[in-house]
């Protein structure tokens, strides 16, 4: 580029997006003159899913800001938590956040995943077509200009993520109403009528059970039970709930 050079500062918490020579506060750019700021933003390995409010000179801006020379852009992170308007929240995950999918529905929160990669293509565009948050590791990914929306999760550990993307979205919980394994909603289940599904240990020792009503699998309070129990103990607790 040879153009207006502006002088850019980024938020602590988006720095792990830009070159190491950016990552310890204001950097000169040079830009081509015509590029909004959300693309000399995106340009610089951000993205927009990421960057909150854009300050130029102390005033905020919109993406479509075109930089002049010698202002002072400052780039901030998405406020916590995050309003997503024009749809009821729901998300979306790549084939990496498989871990994040299961306990993201083990909550109660909508969760749509696919174990096969779909590719980046398709999975943008189900976001738009289903109006869903998509969540990825894939920075790349998250560039894409048919997301609906999108976030990053800043984290490889699943406990990490689940709470990076609690805390970021507020989604309403829900515990042990939606299937682990498909996403859809449970219903209380008859002993008689799941029966058949069942092994004979599970029929003696078990009572109660609950069905997907979508691929209908069958849930019991099993031996793996007070893992699950703990890890929705510790979201209700700290992120709340909307039902007992």
């Amino acid at each position: 580029m040879n153009g207006p050079e502006i002088h850019l500062e980024v938020a602590p918490g988006l720095r792990l997006f830009v070159a190491h020579g950016r990552r310890l506060g204001r950097t000169p750019v040079t830009t081509d003159g015509s590029s909004t700021l959300g693309h000399v933003v995106e340009s610089l390995g951000i993205p927009l899913t990421e960057a909150g409010q854009l300050l130029v000179d102390g005033r905020p801006v919109p993406v479509s800001h075109i930089p002049a020379a010698g202002e002072v852009v400052e780039v901030r992170p998405v406020r916590r938590p995050q309003q997503v308007p024009g749809a009821p929240l729901r998300f979306l995950l790549d084939v990496h956040l498989g871990t994040l999918a299961r306990r993201l529905r083990l909550l109660g929160v909508d969760a749509a995943y696919e174990s096969e990669d779909l590719g980046d293509p398709a999975l943008a565009a189900l976001s738009a077509k289903e109006r869903r948050v998509l969540l990825s590791r894939d920075r790349g990914l998250l560039h894409r200009r048919e997301i609906w929306a999108g976030a990053y999760v800043y984290s490889d550990r699943p406990e990490d993520q689940l709470r990076d993307v609690l805390e970021r979205f507020a989604p309403r919980l829900d515990p042990w109403t939606r299937c682990t394994a498909c996403n859809g909603l449970l219903a209380a289940a008859d002993k008689d009528s799941v029966g058949p599904r069942l092994e004979d240990g599970t029929q003696r020792s078990y009572d109660v059970f609950a069905q997907c009503t979508e691929c209908e699998r069958v849930y019991w309070r099993g031996a793996h039970h007070a893992r699950l129990e703990a890890i929705v103990a510790e979201a209700v607790r700290d992120f709340g709930a909307t039902r007992t």
